[in-house]
């Protein structure tokens, strides 16, 4: 199983030291790969009665920006998407971004999507929100067209490309990951999907969740063996005491990735995530 960290933007500042110190502290630690969390925009709760989501006052650096920026001062660090609200953006641009990032870190972007829940954000950005699963669905075929070929014609009922085509191709199809555990989620991620990124306890229904994954990529004609499965251990929401357990307990369930996330721990300063995941690592049987 390959452990990461999930960048603890919230919390994290706008630093670019502070940033970097983390960044390379991950690295040199030995954690496989960094995960970084993605919106656009905060939502302004004061006049919306009830809002429970991220705010105005929820920082979060653009994950392709910040990518790029990692990509610069690390050199075996994997960097993920967890993940980036896909229908909510222009294909083709999301192609040409991720490109970039796994052409300028030496094929180290890993993508994971999903349909996202901010409305907010979708009327901001133009794009309707009832439409975004069948959205997703289609630029995912159209991501990975535009990385393969160098021109392509492409005619969705969402996205039109006619005979033109990125430049620099990535020189692989980067992989895309999905988030959530809607059937249709679990479903589509058995039928296209790299690999599946819950955020739930190694349980019950995590084990009926992952054969869902699994019945769906054999009725593709897919090995479902090829389907990855990426957890997420919060340290903050479980005891100490447990997290070998949780850890093992994915394991069984057949995770071949895990992200350690320290945001929600009452850390005062980005400097504790970084020694907080450096003391973890070895805990958790690495």
């Amino acid at each position: 199983m390959k452990i990461g960290a999930v960048f603890p933007q919230l919390e994290i500042g706008a630093d670019p030291a502070v940033v970097r110190e983390w960044t390379t502290t991950v690295e040199a630690a030995g954690y496989n790969h960094a995960l970084a969390y993605d919106h656009v925009l905060g939502a302004d709760p004061a006049n919306r009665p009830g809002w429970t989501g991220y705010t105005d006052k929820s920082l979060f650096h653009e994950v392709f920006v910040l990518f790029g920026y990692m990509a610069a001062i690390t050199t075996t660090l994997e960097l993920v998407t967890g993940v980036l609200v896909l229908p909510q953006r222009q294909t083709a641009l999301v192609a040409k971004q991720a490109a970039e990032v796994d052409v300028l870190s030496g094929g180290r972007l890993r993508l994971g999507v999903g349909i996202g829940w901010n409305q907010v954000e979708y009327d901001a950005l133009g794009v309707p929100f009832s439409k975004r699963g069948a959205r997703l669905t289609e630029q995912v075929e159209l991501l990975r067209k535009l990385w393969a070929d160098p021109v392509i014609s492409y005619n969705g009922t969402f996205d039109h490309v006619e005979q033109a085509g990125l430049n620099p191709l990535p020189g692989r199809e980067i992989p895309i990951w999905f988030g959530g555990g809607a059937e249709a989620v679990l479903r589509r991620t058995g039928r296209i999907g790299d690999g599946w990124m819950p955020q739930s306890a190694p349980d019950e229904t995590a084990r009926r969740q992952v054969a869902v994954i699994r019945q769906a990529a054999e009725e593709a004609g897919r090995d479902p063996g090829q389907v990855g499965i990426e957890a997420r251990l919060s340290l903050g929401a479980v005891p100490e005491q447990d997290w070998l357990a949780y850890v093992d307990g994915w394991r069984e369930l057949g995770a071949t990735h895990l992200c350690v996330n320290t945001m929600n721990m009452g850390l005062t300063s980005p400097r504790e995530h970084a020694e907080v995941l450096r003391n973890v690592l070895p805990k958790l049987g690495q």
